[in-house]
Formats: C-alpha cells, structure tokens, sequence
C-alpha cells in the first residue's frame, strides 16, 4: 500500500452516512470468487487446511440449521486462510435417493403418470433434468450468507468421479467379504416401498391401542398384549422367560393360534421381562426385529403376512385388507370369539413414521445388501480412543462410543431407481458377480444386474476422501486429506459421523478421515422449541438476510453456538445483530473523519496517553482470548468477546474518551488518531471471519489493502499494560456510577451541570476533561453550592443539582442499596465464619465469597458517603 492511498483513505473516508447491507454483500461476495480468492491450490508450500461441507440434499433450501454450520465452518476457514494456510473449504451437494426421487414421482402424479409408466431408464432421465432445473438452489444461498467456499471444486455424490469410488469401495469389501446379502428385519416405507435408514424415521407418540389377548386353550391358556393385533397372523411361537414358573408346565408345549389353523409353540428364552405385562409375548419373527433374533435362536419359522404395500397376504377374511383395516377386523373377531381379555385405548407409545412422506414404517424381514461392521466400527472407536480424532465437545465420546461399540450390520439397498445402482449381476444358473469400475459386467442371456441402489450414506460416507478424487491418486487427495475439522450437527454423529469413520479409515489404510469432529446443536426458536415447517416458528434466514444483512444472521448464529448445545434464535437477537453491525459502521466512519489513520509504526509507548495504552493492551488480550476460544471451537464465547471488546472498550470508552483529545487537537492527537487506526485496523480483521462484509468495506476503505479475506491474521504482540488497565478501570467506576446517579435523579443524558471534581493526586487527574465530557459537567462557578456529593474511586464529585435532585427519592434510593450491601456482609461473613463450610467447600468458591464480601464493605463505605452528603431534607 503506498503512502498517497494511506493518505488519500484517512483523510477522505468514501464511506455513505448509513451502512445499507443490500448494497454491500452481492457486490463484495462477487469481487471475491471473481479474484478467486476461494481456491485452493494443490501445489502450494502453504500447510494445508481442509474441510469438507456436509453435503446439502439437492432438494433442499437454506434452513436455519444450513446457517449456522455454514457461518461456523466459514469463520473457521476465512481465519485460517488469513492465518497463512492453503485452505480448502470443498463445496458440494447430496443425491438424497428417497428425497429426490419423491419430487419427480410428486410431478409425474400430477401428470397423471407414475414412474412405472415412464420405466427405469427414462425415469432415470427425467429425474436428472430435475435435478439440472431445479436441483442445488441452497448452494446459491449459501453464497448469499457468504460461504467462502472452492466454488470450482464443486462435487456432487452421483458425479462420474464419485460414482467411481462408491463402486471402487464396494468391489472391495464385496470381496473382502465386509458386503453380503441376507434376510433381515429392516424399517420398510408402505409408501415409498423401499427400506430406509433408521435416521430416515422419525419417532412421535401416537394414540393406539393395547390389546390383551388369550392364546390357547383350557389349561393350556396364556394371555398376551400387543399395539399391533394385526401382527398376530404372523405369529410363530409364544415367548416366556425360562425361570417365570407359572408358565414352566407350557414350555415346549403347543397351543392354538386363535383365528387360524395353526399351532405354535410356547418358547423359554431371556430376552423376555417376566415383571412386564403377563410375562408372555407373542413372537412375530418377519415384523419385529426383537422377534426375529427370538426366532432365529429357536428355529421358528419366519411369516411374511404382508406385502410391500401394507396389505394382507394371509388366505382367510382378512386378506387385502390394508393393516390398519385388518387391525380392527381382527380385534372384532377376537373379541367376538372372547379372546380380547382387556382393551387400553387410548395407548400412547412411540411409533416410527418415514421422515419423507410420514407413512407409518412397517418392520419387514427382507432380502437386502449389509456390510458387516464389526471390524469397521472397532477401527472407529479405536481412532477416537487413541486420539487421532478428536470430538468436540469431550462429553460426546461417551454417546460416540455407546454407538459405535454396539452397532449392529448395516442395511445398504433400497429399492428405488435414483442413486448408485448395486454393481452385482446375477446369471441365469444362480452366479453371482460384483463388478469393479474397470471391469465389464457380464452380458449374455439371463444375465441380470441387481435392480435396487445404495443407500445415500453409501455414498456420503465417502466424502472426505472422494471429493479429492480417490481412488486416484490426486495432488488433491496428497494435499488436503486428511481433512482437519469435520463441523455437523450431533443429531447426525451415529449415521454419518461413524460412516465416514469406518469407509476412511478402510479405504485410506488406517488414516483418519478428519482430526477434529465439532459438534454443534440444532437451532431453536428463541423459547427453546424445534423449529418445524408445521409450527409457526419456522423461519426462513433468507428473509432475515433481505430485512437485516447476512452479517446480523450470522453474528446471532455464532453467538449462540456452544459446542454440543441447542442455539436458541428470535428475530429480536438478529435486530440487536443488526445494530451491532451499525455500530461498527458509525464509528468507523466517525474515527475516519477524526483521523485514525494506519499509515506510519505505531508512536513510542511513552508518547501514548494512558487511554492509548489501555486500549492497545485490552486489544492484545482480546487477539489472545480470541485465538485460544477458535482453537477450542467456542463460537460463542469468541463472539462474546469480540462484541463486548468493539462495542464497550473500543466505541463507547476509547472513542469516546479520546474525543477531548482529537477536538484538542497536537500531536498527542496525532498519536490517538495512529492508535485508534491500528485498533481498528485489528478489530476488523478478528471480526471478519464471523461479519465478513461490513468488516471489508470499512477496512478496504480505511486501510485501502486489497481485501481481508486474504489479509493477515492479527497476532497477540504481547504488549500488556496493568497500570493503564488500571487507571482506565477507575475511569470507567467514576463515569458508570455517576451516570447512574443521574439518571436515578430523572436528567436527561445531555443536560449540563454544574460540578466540582477533586482527583488531585488520584490517577484520575489526567483524564479530568473527559470525565466533564462524558458526563456533561460544567467548572464551578463562583457561588458553587454542592448539593449533593459522591466519593468514588478515591476522587469526589461535587454536584449542584438545585431544582433538579428529589432529595427524598435519593436517600431512599441510597438506603435501600445501603441495606443489600449490609445484608450481603452478614451472608458472607456467616458462611466464611462456619469452619464446616470453609474446611469443605472449594477453594474457588471461598475465594469468591470474600471477594463478594470485600466489594460488599467497600458499596457500605461508598453509600454511606452519599448519604451524609445529601442535604437536609
């Protein structure tokens, strides 16, 4: 930067009155990817850093929840790139197989047609061009919230580079035998007919029913209770604890299935609770997963009474009736048979519903494709415990390992015709062949691929390393991976988190996918409730971007993210963002038309006022506080800090206590205006990560460097200075507590009076013009009658209120606040004289309490001056 544009910047700020958001961030957000400042390179000496963004759902839009992940991983990058590291912040979007694949069979229906009419091939297609249309509109959102992400990077998990490593990665656990086909119980959606992931049901209380049945005959009777009647078609056995004696005469014995021609037997086994309901359960092994493993330890047979639509199979009454239809039918019949022995309605329990179309699930013993997790899920647990993947908050280990050392064989097919198609095909004489991506699939007469594809999370699972290009050998996949900080969500740790997990550390021989796993909280409605598109809470951040800027969004985002927790959010919160952000534009602006300049060394400390050190040192200490609260992923408290610091000691102390010395003008303002430049200068950039446009336009314009996203890091000097901290501190106790005197007594912020100051000797004294300043008060004049008098901070202030203090008002203000500082002595000095207390408590909190005790001695002295110099009432 040459010196003329220092000068010409300083002395003529081309900045407008008011900060307009709509005017700035488009325009800024554009000059950044056009300069690419974004993209990473490969081939850079710079030590990398990389995060991958959890890839969106094509169909989705920019929610809350998008906002405030996206605003985290943003500060994290911007940061680091400003810190000096090559940084990768990869892009990308989600094929989200149910999801899309409900869009289009939602426009094909009011055409009047179902994917079916249109056959696999062309409903493919059809589904593609959607996808081209109207696919990826969040991506463009995430630009306006002003994501500095590698926009040429741009992956999309059905790309022909990541179709490529899905179908590498299942060749080769196929043959590492990690893949296999079976008969399991899965979740099944009667609507979108194809088992789905369990992070694909939601789980709600419904009103049911729980009806207790009799099973059997005569003496050889039991009654059983279910939710699901409908089931009992499909029973094989009855259940009993081997040690329950009232049902030991049953075991091994067979009874009669009501409503059927059937018997089943009466089985022993440990799963079942004796002290639960009548001790008995009925065993329905193709509907419940709890039943299926009962039934494969005895060898019951499995019953499919339904088929893939929810419909009854069964030959008698009841077939082709819907299950809900039959549930009722049957319970008539039994109670008309004298089987219904009692009937709980309502019955409140948890029931499943698909998350897409909020269809009841229906457990459903199926043929599907598992890999076998056992030795992946080991390798998963064993990075977090040895400490080559960190998570963040340390208190999710326990929920992290409770999951991945109990997880069970995952079911990765569905059946549907959007996402990567199964690489098996099946001949005519009952081969078997899993093809790899360089292999041709075998072809002839009877040869046939396997029509269902994979799971979603198939795929996303692979995304830390095949967005880099694996199995290739990329100068991207030896730059960025591992990846450094993986930031998502908690509700997602067991079905990504652990995915990835288990497919890096495979595929990438024992290197961990990421270093770090952040997890945050879901957003809430400021009183704490989900935020649904159901309730009348939701809310779209784009509106709250169009009305106060996507700084205010992120700032409220950021300030609420404590890592782990909940991030509770009203639109007051982003106005109070909104205003903060005007703050830092109106007194940027204002300490540009006063001088602060950065051009030029900062003056020799000894040529600063103590305000100029105060400042310069609370700066420092704030660049520390903020580096170490990144390092720990506390968004929130590092946005606390930064406020409080710009807004408090920076605007409302420094700026203000320097007024008097600028409107003074010399060379000591001289000095203030290089400070307060330098202060700024600092305060933008550690603010940028978080605020990123408002902070670029005023310190392009204050600075005239060519863009924060690639300025450098500020860096913590090291300068301290106690004394000035000190002495700024007791400014700050006289000015706070005489402007609450004044304002208790009704002045108006502006109106003047008359005053009489005593700091002689006091390290107050220097700063005599702006306490006046600050606080409104004019010399004593001759004739000067103090009436009223408040000793703070070892300095007097002598005021002449006449006809303005209500003196009654005033010493029954001062005497109650009188009587909670005596009140607060007697609490502390009754716990600190109980040796019990002080010999057991902790030191720190002792500590506290004679602290609170001291403060309270020193309020006595300090209220009881102010009393006695009230005049007479």
């Amino acid at each position: 930067m040459t010196e003329n544009t220092q000068q010409q910047t300083a002395s003529n700020p081309e900045l407008p009155t008011q900060y307009a958001p709509a005017e700035v961030e488009g325009k800024l957000y554009e000059r950044w990817v056009e300069r690419g400042y974004f993209k990473a390179d490969a081939a850079s000496e710079k030590p990398p850093y990389t995060i991958v963004i959890p890839p969106p759902n094509v169909t989705g839009a920019l929610h809350l929840g998008h906002a405030f992940q996206v605003t985290l991983m943003d500060a994290l990058t911007r940061r680091k790139r400003m810190q000096g590291f090559e940084t990768l912040w990869l892009p990308g979007m989600d094929h989200a197989g149910i999801a899309t694949q409900n869009k289009v069979e939602q426009q094909l229906a009011e055409e009047g047609k179902s994917r079916q009419d249109l056959g696999r091939d062309a409903f493919t297609e059809r589904v593609w061009q959607w996808k081209d249309e109207f696919g990826g509109r969040i991506l463009g959102q995430l630009k306006r919230l002003g994501a500095g992400l590698d926009w040429s990077r741009e992956r999309f998990t059905m790309d022909e580079g990541m179709s490529n490593a899905v179908q590498t990665i299942f060749k080769r656990l196929y043959d590492d035998e990690l893949i296999y086909r079976a008969e399991r119980i899965i979740n099944w959606c009667p609507r979108c007919l194809t088992a789905i992931s369990d992070i694909e049901v939601d789980y709600q209380d419904d009103d049911g029913e729980l009806v207790s049945l009799k099973y059997g005959e005569g003496d050889d009777t039991l009654v059983v209770a279910t939710t699901r009647v409908e089931t009992m078609l499909g029973d094989t056995a009855v259940a009993v604890h081997p040690d329950d004696e009232r049902y030991a005469h049953l075991i091994g014995k067979r009874i009669k299935l009501p409503l059927t021609d059937r018997t089943i037997p009466v089985v022993a086994d440990t799963h079942v609770d004796p002290e639960f309901g009548t001790g008995a359960v009925k065993v329905t092994p193709a509907h419940d997963p709890n039943d299926f493993a009962i039934g494969q330890r005895h060898g019951l047979e499995s019953m499919t009474i339904m088929d893939e639509r929810g419909v009854i199979t069964v030959h008698g009454p009841f077939q082709g009736l819907d299950r809900f239809e039959a549930r009722s039918a049957i319970v008539a019949a039994l109670r008309e048979q004298g089987r219904v022995v009692a009937e709980k309605r309502p019955y409140v329990h948890s029931v499943g519903h698909c998350s897409r179309c909020k269809t009841t699930v229906e457990p459903r013993l199926s043929l599907q494709w598992w890999v076998k997790v056992e030795t992946l899920a080991k390798a998963a647990g064993d990075a977090v415990r040895d400490g080559r993947v960190e998570l963040h908050p340390k208190e999710m280990e326990k929920r992290y390992f409770d999951w991945v050392d109990n997880l069970n064989d995952w079911c990765i097919s569905r059946q549907l015709w959007w996402g990567h198609r199964i690489p098996v095909w099946y001949g005519p004489d009952g081969e078997v062949v899993c093809v790899g991506p360089d292999e041709e699939p075998p072809s002839g007469e009877g040869w046939t691929q396997d029509p269902d594809v994979l799971d979603t999370w198939f795929s996303s699972g692979l995304w830390p390393f095949s967005t880099l290009g694996w199995p290739q050998e990329t100068p991207d996949l030896k730059k960025f991976y591992s990846t450094d900080v993986l930031l998502t969500g908690h509700d997602i740790i067991f079905f990504w988190v652990v995915r990835m997990m288990m497919f890096g550390l495979y595929a990438m021989d024992g290197e961990v996918p990421f270093k770090t796993v952040s997890l945050t909280g879901l957003v809430r409605d400021e009183f704490g409730k989900k935020m649904s598109k159901s309730n009348p809470n939701a809310v779209d951040p784009l509106d709250w971007m169009d009305n106060y800027g996507s700084d205010a969004v992120r700032f409220t985002l950021a300030k609420g993210a404590n890592p782990g927790a909940d991030v509770p959010i009203g639109e007051d919160w982003v106005q109070a963002s909104r205003n903060f952000a005007n703050k830092i534009w109106n007194a940027t602006r204002f300490a540009m038309m006063n001088g602060a300049t950065v051009e030029g060394p900062l003056p020799p400390v000894e040529e600063m006022s103590a305000t100029d050190r105060w400042v310069l040192s609370r700066l420092n200490a704030t660049v520390a506080e903020v580096d170490a609260l990144y390092d720990d992923f506390q968004f929130a408290k590092l946005s606390e800090a930064l406020y409080h610091f710009a807004w408090d000691e920076v605007f409302d102390w420094y700026v203000e206590l320097s007024k008097t010395t600028f409107f003074a003008g010399g060379e000591q303002a001289k000095v203030s205006a290089r400070v307060l430049g330098e202060v700024l200068d600092v305060t933008l950039r550690v603010l940028h990560p978080i605020v990123p446009f408002v902070t670029e336009q005023l310190w392009t314009t204050l600075t005239g460097g060519e863009s924060l996203v690639v300025a450098d890091w500020p860096t913590d000097s090291g300068f301290r200075d106690p004394a000035a901290e000190k002495e700024i501190e007791l400014v700050q106790q006289v000015v706070t507590e005489v402007r609450r005197f004044r304002s208790d007594q009704g002045l108006q912020p502006g109106q003047k009076v008359p005053a009489q100051l005593t700091l002689t000797g006091t390290a107050l004294a220097p700063h005599e013009a702006a306490i006046r300043q600050l606080l409104r008060l004019q010399p004593a004049e001759e004739g000067f009658q103090a009436t009223a008098t408040l000793p703070v901070a070892g300095a007097t202030v002598a005021l002449d209120l006449s006809g303005t203090i209500d003196v009654a008002a005033e010493r029954k203000r001062l005497t109650k606040d009188l009587d909670a500082a005596r009140s607060e002595v007697k609490q502390a000095n009754g716990k600190l004289g109980n040796e019990a207390f002080v010999a057991k408590a902790p030191e720190h909190v002792v500590e506290k309490i004679r602290g609170r005790l001291t403060k309270a001695e020193a309020d006595i002295a300090r209220i009881q001056g102010q009393l006695d110099s009230l005049p007479a009432a």
